[in-house]
């Protein structure tokens, strides 16, 4: 265990951070899943801004990379104007 104020500080601020973006990324996961899964196309239109915006937020806190949030939302693009 650390024995510095300043480490033990950052380890709790490490944790807080981990968990935040653990929990960010794993929505994240579950909403591209469930924009996948849509087969309604007007629904699939409502949900797609709301993902984007969550990709972009995700990219800006290098969460996920600037590349992956662009080819992700390139690929639920073209999932989206495919259904019928």
């Amino acid at each position: 265990m650390a024995n510095h104020k300043s480490s033990i500080k950052r380890i709790r601020q490490t944790a807080t951070r981990c968990l935040r973006n653990r929990y960010g990324a794993k929505t994240m996961r579950n909403a591209v899943k469930k924009l996948r899964a849509t087969e309604n196309k007007k629904e699939a239109e409502e949900l797609y801004p709301k993902v984007c915006s969550m990709l972009d937020k995700l990219a800006k806190n290098n969460v996920i990379h600037k590349n992956k949030a662009g080819n992700l939302k390139s690929k639920l693009a073209k999932h989206v104007n495919a259904l019928a």
